[in-house]
């Protein structure tokens, strides 16, 4: 293809290979994913493992087809015209010789075309045929040539698929004429389409040509001439156009001034006409029943219904004759008239309906058509007609039945929008107001009240009408919910709409240009004109952003913006109109309406396209059973109302005929019977129920599963499944979770309102648990550890569970939106649940994933992500381009550290984890990239750099599977050589694309790019400035060789001037295009760089020995570049924006600001040699400097990041010092002074002023305290600027009484510090604890430790020792000793943990530990280690106390006092360790908490040892008495043995026990204490 540049001879090779490749893309992507969907559900291992790669490979070919074909088609774009004329005229010479063949009788069907399916396809290719021909002229008008080629092959694609239909339907009619007269109209459609195309093709090279654009309509029209006679030449369709003939030949009758008197009585003609009126009404519902049959069907009824038509109007005409007043007979006329025209519209309807059966709509059209016949009779009936009263109505009635009747018979489509519960509440409104109407009846029968009897008929029909429209759209509903039924898809727009409103403009239009129409009338007509254009406007632009269909994009698009325009015009006529209302505005009028009525015309043909159209549902044998129920109590209540209105006609007129009345009786019976089962069974069918019962059934048994698994691998009995490999049954498991969580949201939206696709979803949803269950239990028993085991089976479990919880919710909630709230509210809840619980399973397997090396799931989300960037927009993009740009920059840049971190772990033995972790970032970085791509392509500026930016995105994905690929095969074997160098291989082609997506990024906005660079630029040259300040200061920025400041001066003033130049050109480009706006911002930051270098060079040639000079000359030029990076800034702000924006506002005070500083900078440089002046000069610019700093502190505009109290009150000590220099200078005046002074002030008002900001912007300061601190420290900095003004004026003329002041003015600046301080303080103050700070949680852990201990000594100190009468007296010392120990430790841990508090205390005084955490994770931790021992100290404390009350009074072992005292004195080091890790080793309160400690220890040894001492002196012996009898000994032993073994294993498991409570403890301390623990 891409050789199809070089000549012709090559271009028809590469027209069809490409039509063939663009038709090949779409099945394509469904089957890709038809194939994913359905691998989980596959049991057979090599089955599923196949099916899945081969949908990889087959997604992956398609991606790069896609990619090829664009390009060759690209390459191809001009040359398309001539391929598609070559293919119309091929396909006039096939019809040719299929003529000839048919004259010698040789034309036979190929095989499978029949007559049903040539004619079907006929059908829709002249449908595509039209649209394709709307959409060339679309592009003719737009002048595109390369879209025009596209079109003009659409347009011979759809003619032969229409040629094909053609020559079948030819070659399967067996009459001779039929068939010539077929292929004759079908070879006519190719000659003028020949025509088309031609003059497209001299059109489109003169775009905007008037006279070629008139010859292409003209061309046009003649087509869609051709196309119509077409389809006439269909069998069925020729009857049916000589009915519509008959039918408009008839009724020219009625147009005559009078009628030829009848022959016949009033009561003849009468009969007549009734007579008439019922055949006619028959007829009608037989073309209704025909046209969904054979054509040879329709060919009878349609013959039928013109011959009894004929009859009608005959019997009609009469009726007229014989009419008394000529008002009368204008009546029967006008109401014969709109019979006429409801027959027309009738047969029209059935027409469509044969030549396209499948058509959405055409059938409910076709319903309606018929019931407007039976009106339209009725009506005509009514007035005519002089029976008794209720005849009438009863007749009426029993034709509307027999008309509806229709809707029950095959309900394969919708019948209305009504949903499954609002055809149940209609179904119970209709059926309430037919029990009253039945009660009416026989009620106003009895009493012969027979007005209100016609009127409770009428009722009852309308009633009856509505019950089986309700019940047919029900069962319709039933099944197709069925999930064996296939549902249908919406189609992208909706033909019948755009057929509707091209006929309600079209009506509004021939009114507008009536002359009979008055004024109201014309604006009635204009209103609906609006209405109907926006609505379709509307519904294009919808279309437009939900095609992924590039052409029929711009086509929709395109024709909105022809309608909107037309209409624009029309309207504006319309208005003058109605201005002035004469003949001149009128044909005005009618000028403008031609062009609205072609754009309408070809609008409504390019969507009448078939690929746009809607797919209908097919239902499915058990959708039909199911169905069943419904529509046969609705046929039995149809069936019973007639004999029920028939009865009471006959009893309307003779009242007194009791056989009847039993009669009508039964009929009654059974429509209420026939209407409760009808109800019932609506009710029990209700879409979706039985399938959410299933699925709860299938879950539950899952869930079931999971638990049985569970509890063999807690008791380590889960047999590893052998059959299959566990990356296998990973890839499974991800699959199957995708899967679900793509179902999570249909489910929930057919939940809360579409009832018919609940029971579809719910199955699809079950279906994929079941593998999902049986994979996680395998992938569980493949686990070796055993964590990591239960982890994988609660998830599951746990995601079971909420898609348990979701599905008992839509059941309830039943796609019923009238449901309460509460059930919405829970469903919402059931998804937010079950989403987060696919959320964490899907990381658990990523996780386990990317540590086994398995990448196939990252692979495939990244191929899903290039393959979306190729899909249809899902709305309009809610940013800017800048916005989308601004992210899409940082997420690359964190692509390409993620590659570099990448490529280098991999160049070092790093565990195979890292990568695996790397390759996941990566992954999900590469996501959100693709993700920002799109809307960011849609808001480029132009359509190019938008599909570059596409481009290079796609490009980068590739390259990122590539390397996650290859760290998934390095992880596998990591010390295989050849696979590293492949990993850095891909990871520096990923590096090198990723600067590409930048490039292209870059191209979409150079010139902000270019500010963005800059501003990066002139903050790195601001830093530089600041070292160099550094070293100055520090005395070491010495000259080279031996050269003067004069050397210098030239070049620094030369560049200052060149970068004021800059500054103006910059500002004025702001609001110009890109490319000048970089060039702009290019050049003044080269231009400051050299002025940053020179001013460097000059402050060195001043020599070290006068540093502050150096300073002041440095920060000179240091105050330009801070200037122009604010300008840069501001410009970037201002760039494309209007005059009166704030941002150009801004723009303009940044410059005046830069100017400035570059005055301040030449004067400076001036003074710099002069020692009389070249301190004042210093000063005054740091005046200046002070104002700008003030200028940015007084702003709305809050700081970037913020700091503490602490920082700020630091910071107040500098201005202290500069206030004393600064007296200091002003009295002895010397320059020397002056100078650094003036260093020295800048550098700390800003400094106080920037940390004075950060600190009040901190979060957790009040909105007072805040203001507060802002105000002093305003005030601050004007006083100290009124200090620095007055020692100027002191320098100028230095006085006595001028010094004196001096005093005055640096109080105020210590008065306006010290309020400074105190407003920091009052940020500190009381209220500044956070309470989830963990060092606050340590101080009030302690605190309560200590009032534990306490009141755990108060119980020690009520304890008596327990009488023991038995034993001698100085045993009970033991008990004394034991007490007392026990109240000793009491008191010395409770003084330890004050003493622990008060070292905490000391430690946030210090500012070791921020009070907030500035660190939170390193104090914090710090801090949990406290709050943990504290705990645990109070915990041992009172297990002690618990013991020794127990040991005392006898109910406990010492063994058990014993270990307590011991776990007090561990724990009590713990504490020690906690606070010494971060104290002062000398401070007071680590000394009194080391004492205490030491206490505790003491006493514990203390209670230890007494309580051994106690367990020693109570080791009485019992005595065992051994029994005599041999027996009876022997079992005594095995007793005793028994007794010993046991108490053994239970030791032996203590010991584990224990082992296991301190690992686990283990886990939870804090890093530092581990150690120490260990030591």
């Amino acid at each position: 293809a891409p050789e199809a540049g070089g000549g012709g001879s090559h271009n028809t090779a590469c027209y069809p290979i490409l039509t063939a490749f663009s038709l090949d893309l779409q099945p394509g992507g469904k089957m890709v994913a038809a194939a994913k969907a359905t691998v989980p559900t596959i049991t057979d291992q090599a089955s599923a493992m196949q099916l899945s790669q081969c949908a990889k490979n087959l997604a992956a070919a398609l991606a790069e087809l896609r990619t090829a074909a664009q390009k060759a088609q690209e390459a191809c774009g001009p040359l398309e015209i001539d391929s598609a004329l070559g293919l119309v005229q091929s396909l006039e010479r096939d019809l040719q010789e299929a003529k000839a063949a048919a004259r010698d009788g040789k034309l036979k069907p190929l095989p499978g075309e029949t007559m049903e399916k040539c004619a079907q396809d006929l059908g829709n290719s002249t449908k595509a045929v039209s649209s394709a021909i709307a959409h060339l002229l679309g592009e003719v008008a737009q002048g595109n040539e390369n879209y025009t080629g596209i079109a003009a092959r659409e347009v011979a694609q759809a003619l032969r698929s229409l040629s094909q239909a053609a020559r079948g339907i030819a070659a399967n009619t067996s009459d001779p004429q039929a068939q010539s007269a077929m292929l004759e109209c079908a070879g006519d459609v190719m000659d003028k389409a020949n025509n088309l195309i031609e003059e497209a093709r001299k059109a489109v090279a003169k775009p905007g040509d008037p006279e070629s654009q008139q010859r292409l309509a003209q061309v046009a029209k003649a087509v869609s001439q051709a196309l119509n006679r077409c389809v006439n030449c269909l069998p069925g369709q020729r009857d049916v156009d000589a009915a519509i003939r008959t039918v408009g030949e008839a009724s020219k009758r009625l147009l005559a001034d009078s009628f030829p008197p009848s022959t016949k009585s009033f009561q003849e003609a009468q009969s007549q006409l009734n007579q008439a009126a019922a055949g006619l009404n028959q007829s009608a519902n037989e073309l209704v029943q025909a046209s969904r049959g054979t054509p040879q069907d329709l060919a009878k009824s349609s013959g039928k219904f013109g011959q009894d038509f004929n009859e009608f109007l005959q019997a009609g005409v009469e009726m007229a004759s014989l009419s008394p007043t000529k008002e009368d007979q204008a009546q029967v006329v006008s109401n014969l008239k709109s019979i006429s025209m409801s027959s027309s519209k009738l047969l029209l309807a059935a027409k469509a309906l044969s030549a396209d059966p499948t058509a959405p709509n055409l059938k409910n059209q076709l319903a309606a058509a018929a019931r407007a016949v039976t009106d339209s009779i009725n009506q005509l009936i009514t007035m005519c007609t002089q029976q008794a009263p209720g005849q009438k109505e009863c007749d009426n009635a029993l034709r509307e039945l027999e008309t509806v009747k229709e809707l029950l018979e095959n309900p394969t489509q919708t019948v209305n929008d009504m949903s499954y519960f609002n055809c149940l509440d209609s179904v119970m409104e209709n059926s309430k107001v037919l029990g009253e109407s039945m009660a009416g009846i026989s009620q106003n029968a009895k009493n012969s009240k027979l007005p209100e009897f016609g009127e409770s008929i009428s009722a009852a029909s309308k009633a009856l009408c509505g019950l089986t429209e309700a019940a047919a759209q029900a069962a319709y509903l039933v099944g197709v919910s069925d999930p064996n039924s296939q549902a249908g898809q919406q189609g992208l727009v909706d033909p019948t709409q755009f057929a509707r409103a091209n006929q309600a403009i079209q009506m509004a239009c021939q009114n507008l240009v009536d002359p009979a129409c008055t004024q109201s009338q014309v604006l009635s007509a204009a209103t609906i004109v609006a209405k109907h254009t926006s609505a379709l406007c509307n519904t294009c632009r919808l279309a437009s952003s939900r095609t992924a269909n590039p052409v029929a994009k711009r086509q929709f698009v395109q024709s909105a913006k022809e309608v909107a325009n037309s209409t624009a015009n029309l309207v504006k006529t319309i208005k003058a109109l109605d201005g002035a209302f004469n003949e001149e505005n009128r044909e005005r009028c009618r000028a403008a309406t031609a062009p609205l009525i072609e754009a309408v015309d070809n609008l409504t043909a390019f969507a009448s396209n078939p690929e746009f159209a809607t797919v209908p549902a097919q239902i499915s044998p058990e959708g039909r059973r199911a169905m069943e129920p419904i529509i046969s109590s609705a046929k039995t209540m149809l069936e019973s109302s007639a004999g029920l209105i028939q009865t009471a006609r006959s009893l309307a007129v003779n009242p007194k005929d009791p056989p009847q009345w039993s009669v009508l009786a039964g009929h009654s019976r059974t429509v209420s019977d026939s209407i409760k089962k009808l109800i019932t069974n609506m009710r029990d069918k209700a879409p979706g129920q039985r399938e959410c019962d299933e699925a709860i059934e299938v879950l539950n048994r899952c869930m079931r599963e999971v638990d049985q698994a569970s509890l063999a691998a807690i008791s380590q009995q889960l047999a590893p499944r052998e059959d299959i490999s566990q990356e296998a049954l990973h890839n499974q498991m991800i699959t199957a979770v995708q899967e679900i969580n793509n179902l999570i949201e249909p489910v929930a939206s057919a939940a809360r309102a579409e009832a018919s696709q609940l029971g579809h979803k719910v199955s699809q949803m079950a279906q994929y648990f079941e593998p999902l269950i049986m994979a996680a239990i395998g992938a569980a028993s493949k686990t070796p550890n055993h964590q990591q085991q239960m982890n994988l089976l609660d998830q599951t479990k746990t995601l079971a569970e909420s898609a348990l919880q979701m599905l008992y919710t839509a059941k309830e909630a039943g796609g019923n939106p009238k449901q309460a709230a509460h059930t919405q509210e829970a469903l919402e809840e059931a998804v937010q649940m079950m989403k987060e619980a696919v959320e964490d399973l899907t990381t658990t397997l990523n996780e386990a994933a990317s540590a086994a090396g398995v990448v196939g799931g990252m692979v495939d989300s990244i191929t899903q992500a290039i393959n979306q960037l190729d899909e249809g927009p899902v709305g309009e993009p809610e940013g800017s381009f800048v916005d989308y740009q601004t992210t899409m920059v940082k997420t690359a840049k964190a692509i390409a550290v993620t590659v570099q971190e990448m490529e280098t772990s991999s160049g070092a033995m790093v565990s195979p984890n890292e990568l695996g972790i790397l390759a996941n970032q990566l992954t999900n970085d590469y996501g959100q990239l693709a993700q920002e791509a799109k809307p960011a392509a849609l808001t480029a500026e132009n359509e190019e750099i938008g599909s570059h930016i596409k481009r290079r995105v796609q490009e980068l994905g590739h390259g990122c599977a590539a390397l996650v690929t290859k760290a998934g095969a390095l992880q596998c074997s990591p010390s295989d050589a050849y696979t590293k160098k492949e990993l850095i291989e891909s990871a520096r082609k990923v590096s090198e694309k990723v600067s590409h997506v930048l490039a292209a990024l870059q191209a979409g906005n150079r010139g902000t790019q270019a500010c963005i660079t800059a501003a990066s630029a002139v903050s790195g040259i601001i830093a530089d400035l600041d070292t160099t300040i550094m070293f100055a200061t520090a005395g070491t920025l010495n000259r080279e060789n031996s050269e003067t400041f004069a050397d210098h001066r030239e070049g620094i003033l030369k560049t200052a001037k060149a970068l004021v130049e800059d500054t103006k050109v910059l500002v004025q480009n702001a609001t110009a295009s890109q490319e000048k706006l970089a060039q702009a911002a290019q050049s003044s930051v080269s231009t400051i760089t050299r002025l940053a270098e020179v001013v460097k060079l000059g402050a060195a040639s001043l020599g070290s020995e006068d540093p502050e000079t150096q300073v002041v000359l440095i920060n000179a030029v240091k105050d330009v570049a801070k200037a122009l990076g604010d300008l840069i800034s501001a410009t970037k702000a201002a760039a494309g924006k209007a005059g009166d924006d704030p941002a150009v506002y801004q723009l303009k005070n940044s410059a005046k600001v830069m100017v400035t500083n570059v005055t301040s900078l030449l004067k400076t440089v001036k003074a710099v040699e002069d020692e009389a002046t070249k301190g004042t000069r210093a000063l005054e610019a740091t005046i200046e400097h002070i104002r700008q700093e003030l200028a940015v502190f007084s702003s709305p505009v809050p700081p970037a990041k913020t700091s503490t109290p602490e920082d700020f009150i630091r910071m107040t000590k500098g201005i202290t010092m500069a206030t004393a220099k600064a007296v200091a200078a002003g009295n002895s005046c010397r320059q020397e002074d002056v100078i650094a002074t003036a260093n020295l002030s800048r550098r700390a008002i800003a400094d106080m002023l920037r940390a004075c900001k950060e600190a009040a912007y901190h979060p957790e300061v009040s909105a007072d305290v805040r203001q507060r601190a802002l105000r002093f420290g305003k005030e601050c900095a004007d006083g100290y600027l009124e200090l620095l003004e007055h020692v100027l004026v002191i320098l100028q003329k230095p006085t006595h009484e001028l010094k004196q002041q001096l005093a005055g003015y640096s109080k105020r600046v210590a008065s306006s510090v010290t309020e400074l301080i105190q407003a920091a303080e009052a940020m500190k103050g009381t209220e500044w604890v956070d309470p989830e700070d963990p060092t606050v949680i340590a101080e009030n852990e302690l605190l309560g430790a200590a009032a534990a201990i306490e009141a755990a000594a108060k119980k020690l100190e009520q304890l008596k020792p327990r009488a023991k009468p038995k034993q001698a007296d100085e045993s009970l010392n033991f008990e004394e000793q034991i007490l007392e120990a026990a109240k000793s430790i009491a008191a010395a841990t409770s003084a330890l943990v004050k003493a622990a508090s008060a070292a905490q205390r000391e430690l946030v005084a210090q500012g070791k530990v921020g009070a907030i955490p500035a660190n939170a994770v390193d104090d914090g931790q710090w801090s949990q280690g406290l709050i943990s021992a504290a705990r645990m100290v109070a915990a041992a404390t009172n297990n002690l106390c618990e013991a020794a009350n127990a040991a005392v009074q006898g109910h406990a072992s010492e063994e058990k006092l014993i270990s307590s005292a011991k776990q007090v004195a561990a724990s009590t080091a713990q504490l020690l360790v906690a606070c010494k890790v971060k104290a002062d080793h000398d401070s007071e309160a680590m000394k009194r908490l080391q004492a205490a400690g030491n206490a505790v220890k003491r006493a514990s040894d203390n209670l230890v040892k007494a309580a051994q001492k106690a367990a020693a002196f109570q080791d009485h012996d019992e005595t065992v008495v051994v029994k005599e009898k041999m027996v009876g000994g022997i079992a005594q032993i095995i007793a005793a043995q028994e007794e010993m073994l046991r108490k053994e294993r239970e030791l032996e498991e203590a010991r584990k026990k224990l082992a296991m409570i301190r690992q686990q403890q283990y886990k939870f301390l804090p890093s530092e204490l581990r150690d120490e623990e260990q030591n």
